[in-house]
């Protein structure tokens, strides 16, 4: 295994709304089979509601037509009511118009039906991939503060020595922190936010923390 493979601690959390039971019952098992998802299916957007109130998904897989109920406006309540919510878009009558529209509404991907096996790892894959779901919240925080670290860093023009010597931090610490190899302490964290004139809290929450 590489070393720097990220390593799934839990599983990732999928929740489906499709008004067909039998592509509901398809998605839940092959995903159950890949051994890396939970999986909570939906029939009715007001079942999706009430299920995302008791647990937040990591990823929803939206059927964007389902008789009288209208994807779009589903999609809106659920960024108004899970505002950063991973929704990927399924549908079997895709159109470039609607996949403009969806996209401006900040959906992650889009998937025509039919789509291959391979097509739905990938997309599911991408999302892991670009959320960090499935691994720590301690994981997520080491990555994202590293590289927010060196955005600062480079925003800047900094040299890693540069930084050191405002924090009074050692190259090699500055460095292992912006490659997410460990976190900084906290006094090693004030340093940093008084470096690039930043509370802790507004650098954590730009980073999602």
């Amino acid at each position: 295994m590489n070393p720097e493979t990220p390593i799934a601690t839990r599983l990732v959390d999928v929740a489906i709304l499709d008004d067909d039971p039998d592509f509901r019952t398809y998605l839940e098992d092959t995903l159950k089979d890949e051994g890396q998802y939970s999986v909570r299916t939906f029939a009715h957007p007001d079942d999706l509601f009430n299920g995302i109130e008791q647990r937040r998904p990591d990823i929803v897989l939206l059927d964007m037509k389902m008789g009288e109920y209208r994807g779009e406006k589903v999609l809106e309540q659920l960024f108004s009511t899970q505002p950063g919510l991973c929704v990927i878009i399924v549908t079997g009558y895709p159109s470039l118009e609607d996949m403009r529209a969806t996209f401006q509404m900040k959906v992650f991907d889009y998937m025509p039906k039919p789509f291959s096996l391979a097509q739905l790892r990938q997309v599911l894959q991408n999302a892991v991939e670009k959320f960090g779901f499935g691994r720590s919240d301690q994981d997520r925080l080491r990555e994202r503060l590293g590289h927010k670290v060196k955005m600062l860093r480079t925003e800047r023009e900094w040299p890693l020595k540069d930084l050191a010597a405002a924090t009074r931090l050692s190259v090699s610490q500055i460095s292992s922190i912006e490659r997410g190899a460990n976190l900084p302490s906290i006094e090693s964290l004030l340093a940093i936010c008084r470096a690039f004139d930043k509370r802790p809290s507004e650098l954590l929450s730009s980073i999602g923390f």
